[in-house]
Formats: C-alpha cells, sequence, structure tokens
C-alpha cells in the first residue's frame, strides 16, 4: 500500500489545498500516512508570506535529501505559494524535489504519484492519473467537524508588499453551484462549521458571468441540513457592502466574526502600501457592523516596520486600535519578499530592532483590549462547537471565534452551551451549562 504525508505551513488556503491533494491522492490509491518518516510521498505545502515560512521549508527540504542520501526511498513533492511560474532555480536548488506546484495546480504530484504506484511513466499525451481525476468533484474530508471551503482564488489588489497575487494568480470565483454542492458534500460528512475563503472573500463573483455575491453564498448555505455555522475571512474594507454586513445580521447561520485588516492607521502609509482606501473607509464599515451587531467580534491585522514607517504613522496606528478596541489584533513585522513592488522599488529602512519594538506595543495593546472584552463573558453562557478532546478536556470555539476550554469527554461535533469561570486574552475556561446535547449527525 502506498502512502503520503502532507506538511502544510501558512493560511487557511494551504490547509484547504492539502485537503484537496490528499482526496485526489486516495482517489488513485494512495493512503495517508500520520507517521512521515514511512511515506512513500512526502507533500511540502509552501507558504511565502514570510521570510520565516519560506526558511522552514528550506530546512525540511535539507532534511528529506539527508535521509533520500542515507538511502531511504521515497519521493518529494513541492507546492504552494513558495512555487511560482517559473521552477528553474529551485530546480537548480533543490534537485532532490521530485515535483513542483503552484497552487491549485495539483497535477505534476498526482503525476509523479500515478508513476510511482502504476511502474509507468505518465508520457505525453497519455491518460495520467491527474488527468483522469475531476478535481471539480473530488473534495477534501476533513478529520474534525470544521471545514474550509475557498470559494475566491487570487488577489486583484497588488498591495506593495504581498506576494500572493504574484503566486496565487488573480482573482477567480468559483460557480455558487460548485461552492454550495461542496458544502452539502461536507454536511454530509459530518461537518458543522464551514469557513468560506479568499484572499479577499468579499470580492467573490465580481469576476463571473453570475449575479452573486458572498451574501448569496450565506443564503444558500442557509437551507444545507446538518451546517449549523458558517464563517468567512478574510475581508476587505472596501469590498464589504452593506447587503454582506446585513446578511451576517439576519441569517443565524452565519457567525457574527469579521476579520478586516487595516494594515495601518496612518492614510499616508495606506498609500504607500496602495492598500485602496482610506481610514475613514475602514472606521466607517466597523461602525456599520457595529450599528447592526453591537456584540460582534472583530479582528483585525497589522503590518508594522515596512518601508519608511515613521514614528508619527505608527503612532496613528497605535491611536486607532486603541480607540477601536478588537476583539483579536494579528501583528507582523514587515517582511520583503523579492518580486513584489516593496522590494523592488522600496527601501526596507526600518530597523530589525525597531520592527520588533513596534510589535511588542500592538501585541501590548491585544492583549489588554482582547482580556477586557473577554471579560464581559464571566458568568455567562455560551455556545461553543468542540474541535477536539485531550486528556478529559474538551475545546471549541464560541460563534465570536473564542478558543473555549471546559472539563468534558465525548462532545466532538457538538454544540455545547458552556458557561465561562475564567478568561484571558487568548482564551476562555469554563464548565458544561446543561446535560442536553445535540446529537452527532
Amino acid at each position: 500500500m502506498s502512502t503520503f504525508h502532507i506538511w502544510t505551513l501558512g493560511c487557511q488556503m494551504n490547509q484547504a489545498d492539502s485537503l484537496k491533494l490528499a482526496a485526489g491522492l486516495e482517489q488513485i490509491g494512495y493512503q495517508p500516512s500520520h507517521d512521515e518518516d514511512s511515506a512513500d510521498l512526502f507533500v511540502i505545502n509552501t507558504c511565502s508570506v514570510r521570510q520565516h515560512a519560506e526558511d522552514r521549508a528550506y530546512s525540511r527540504i535539507g532534511m528529506l535529501r539527508k535521509r533520500r542520501d542515507n538511502g531511504e526511498q521515497f519521493q518529494i513533492a513541492v507546492m504552494g505559494c513558495m512555487v511560482g511560474p517559473k521552477t528553474d532555480d529551485l530546480e537548480r536548488r533543490f534537485p532532490a524535489v521530485d515535483a513542483w506546484a503552484r497552487p491549485q495546480q495539483f497535477e505534476p504530484i498526482l503525476a509523479i504519484a500515478d508513476t510511482a504506484l502504476t511502474e509507468r511513466d505518465v508520457s505525453e499525451g497519455e491518460l495520467g492519473a491527474a488527468q483522469l481525476i475531476q478535481w471539480d468533484s473530488t473534495y477534501g474530508k476533513p478529520a474534525g467537524p470544521t471545514a474550509f471551503v475557498p470559494v475566491i482564488h487570487g488577489c486583484d489588489k497588488f498591495c506593495t508588499y504581498c506576494i500572493v497575487p504574484l503566486r496565487r494568480g488573480r482573482e477567480d470565483s468559483r460557480p455558487s453551484v460548485e461552492i454550495l454542492d461542496e458544502v452539502r458534500f461536507l454536511a454530509a460528512n459530518n461537518v458543522r462549521e464551514v469557513t468560506l475563503l479568499g484572499q479577499t472573500v468579499e470580492a467573490y463573483g465580481h469576476d463571473i458571468d453570475e449575479d452573486v455575491d458572498l451574501a448569496t453564498l450565506f443564503e444558500g448555505i442557509e437551507t444545507i441540513e446538518g451546517i449549523d455555522r458558517v464563517r468567512f475571512l478574510t475581508s476587505y474594507p472596501k469590498d464589504m457592502t452593506d447587503r454582506i454586513i446585513d446578511a451576517v445580521a439576519d441569517l443565524p447561520k452565519v457567525c457574527e466574526h469579521f476579520n478586516i485588516p487595516v494594515q495601518s492607521g496612518s492614510n499616508s502609509m495606506l498609500e504607500r502600501m496602495r492598500r485602496g482606501y482610506l481610514v475613514e473607509d475602514f472606521e466607517d464599515r466597523v461602525e456599520k457592523i457595529r450599528s447592526r451587531m453591537p456584540d460582534a467580534a472583530i479582528a483585525t491585522d497589522v503590518i508594522v516596520g515596512c518601508p519608511g514607517e515613521t514614528e508619527a504613522e505608527f503612532q496613528a496606528t497605535v491611536d486607532l486600535l486603541e480607540r477601536m478596541q478588537f476583539d483579536v489584533i494579528h501583528v507582523a513585522a514587515y517582511s520583503p519578499r523579492p518580486g513584489t513592488y516593496a522590494h523592488r522599488k522600496l527601501e526596507d529602512d526600518v530597523s530589525r530592532e525597531l520592527k520588533k519594538e513596534r510589535l511588542h506595543v500592538i501585541e501590548a495593546i491585544h492583549a489588554a483590549s482582547s482580556v477586557r472584552i473577554n471579560q464581559r463573558l464571566l458568568a455567562q453562557t455560551v455556545e461553543v462547537l468542540v474541535e477536539r478532546e485531550q486528556d478529559g478536556r474538551s475545546t471549541g470555539r464560541t460563534r465570536h471565534g473564542q478558543l473555549a476550554h471546559f472539563e468534558a469527554t465525548n462532545r466532538i461535533g457538538q454544540l455545547v452551551d458552556v458557561t465561562i469561570d475564567e478568561v484571558t486574552a487568548w482564551s476562555l475556561r469554563g464548565r458544561e451549562a446543561s446535560a442536553l446535547l445535540l446529537p452527532v449527525l
């Protein structure tokens, strides 16, 4: 029996891609292996958003090469955002890798897998596994009760610092019927919560000849039996229409949980980033959300130390975050990505030490605002979808996305009412409020 192991770095889109590749490999006869040292095919699904992620991938390739040099027999494939349109340089640097595959282009990996499985070459014009699989109908099945569903690939925004459009291409929306079919498949396989994914998820539908938007998908999923919750990310302020916000407020299954990156609180920095909106536009969308859903959870993303960031521009970001009080603040220090406009045209002139200092300032703001918001839940009862169990403790998320722990077993896939006794900036702890549990479907 041939086996495979996929090591995934990066975002939820990569996790969805890994599940899809796994489904294809299983379709041609492979079985997943949790023991990476015994797999016949080792796949690294890479991320290029930060240098650290690339360094981890390079390190793992080196470790795999040493195993091969020591006589072990297995194949190595690399996929994801580290793989660009041309792989000549990567192939020269890492000759041990058997296949390179760009995001969503799984065929090179399936081809080498099929060759090894059938002990024959897949030559040009011959029907190989990669051509036999109908990817539109091959859905990955997650192990737990939650799943990621990509609805739009790529990005048209071309922010100066971002490598994503260069790796994942332009915006490409999936047909709504295909997306809803995948959600039905997931519901039939005990998934109770789906997260709709896109680099800018509210851009869904703008590029296709179908009168649909993200709210249309929300409305369609509302009728699918077995799905109890819907999430979505990542948002973009200019694409977030009133209709989408109203749909979140009005549809019971859609969680009141937004992730809207602001990136900077300074209009001059936003202009250099080419973000395409002003701070005032961002604040308008947040105010609209909070007017319709006063208790909505709102997370944001911030990058510190972008080229030319002044003390005044950084302080504007600090002021915005303290003024708006977000549930979660994801913060990263600027990392130059080869090929981006910022790498080609802008000097990385903020020192590493200053980037680190500013990063810690934002982390402190996050900790203070998050714990302040979570304290409102003390002695309150919240609904938790249990995703995993360990050592007698169940763990899951609330509708607002907070991680919650409580003592219980045999609850995976169930919606449980939990009374909150302790809170931190990162999670909640409580006790089961009721013995009345929903059955696993």
